[in-house]
């Protein structure tokens, strides 16, 4: 018996080294990387990838960082003061909705346009019953005001003018109004399709000509605020109430491709080829939401069409 018992206490101790080995070699780890291969799929499409690598031993370092447009939870401000006081001062306790959109390849201009716009955006009120509109609220996109040149939409062009890239502005803000329930007043689609959101879910603006803007139809404040991240942007609604669930529904009613535009480029090999625009389809799309109440009960509301011109590809090829 006591053979046993000294047996069992052995392999105990054995056991017991083996794991604080482990765990040690665990903690001494510098790196922690995930297979990027395994994304995550949200609900509404937003695709996350299951981690970052992440230098340094803190496990809590390890960010959720979105790699495609849509609704999220985590922001960067959380514990940001400014906000916090802000916050306080609005007296607009509760996240209503919050949305990332993620630039592909932006250009100087238009992320530090973004960036610009968004700071301008935070803390921001809209009263119950009020209107906000974007380019009352951050407008006119001058270089007065500091912006810079950046992409822009003339027709079926891409061109760039002084504040381009403040349509990321807009699109955003709509998306997280949809999210918040609350009531669009004026939105523009663009002339063509944009690579950052779903058909129908964006919206542009043109100081003078075409705004964005949306009513605080609930019973308390609203307050906006929005960061920019490198290439992604950032932006949450504040309020009293909790929005119900919301989700976005499209249809194509009809398609139109997008034709190529080829162009020489001297300074290419002879028989290679440079994307140098990504073209989309034109497009007809329908939107609507469908929206959850409280008692659970299903309201289907239309948001109309959206027509999108086809933007062209252009690629450059070697003479």
């Amino acid at each position: 018996m006591g053979k046993k018992n000294t047996v069992y206490k052995l392999a105990a101790i054995i056991f017991c080294v083996i794991i604080l080995s482990s765990l040690e070699h665990y903690h001494n780890k510098k790196t922690i990387e995930g297979n990027e291969n395994s994304n995550i799929k949200a609900k509404d499409g937003t695709i996350f990838q299951p981690f970052k690598k992440v230098q340094g031993n803190n496990l809590h370092k390890a960010v959720f960082e979105p790699i495609a447009s849509g609704s999220i939870i985590d922001v960067p401000w959380e514990n940001d003061k400014e906000f916090k006081r802000a916050r306080e001062m609005c007296g607009t306790p509760g996240m209503m909705a919050a949305f990332c959109t993620v630039l592909h390849d932006p250009l100087p201009g238009e992320e530090y346009n973004v960036h610009l716009a968004a700071r301008m955006l935070c803390g921001i009120s809209v009263k119950p019953g009020e209107t906000f509109s974007q380019n009352n609220s951050i407008g006119p996109y001058t270089e007065e005001r500091g912006f810079r040149k950046g992409p822009t939409y003339m027709g079926s062009q891409l061109t760039t003018t002084i504040g381009g890239g403040v349509c990321k502005i807009a699109s955003t803000l709509y998306n997280v109004m949809i999210l918040s329930n609350l009531q669009v007043v004026e939105r523009h689609a663009h002339s063509m399709p944009v690579p950052y959101v779903p058909y129908g879910q964006d919206a542009t603006v043109a100081y003078g000509a075409r705004d964005f803007k949306f009513r605080n139809n609930t019973d308390f404040p609203v307050m906006i605020w929005a960061q920019g991240v490198d290439n992604i942007l950032y932006m949450a609604f504040y309020g009293g109430s909790k929005p119900p669930q919301i989700e976005w529904h499209h249809e194509i009613l009809s398609e139109k491709k997008a034709p190529i535009v080829y162009k020489k480029n001297s300074m290419l090999p002879p028989g290679t080829e440079k994307v140098v625009v990504e073209g989309m389809d034109g497009a007809v799309v329908r939107s609507w939401l469908v929206i959850e109440d409280p008692e659970q009960t299903f309201i289907i509301k239309n948001l109309g069409n959206s027509n999108y011109s086809p933007m062209s590809f252009l690629i450059e090829k070697g003479n």
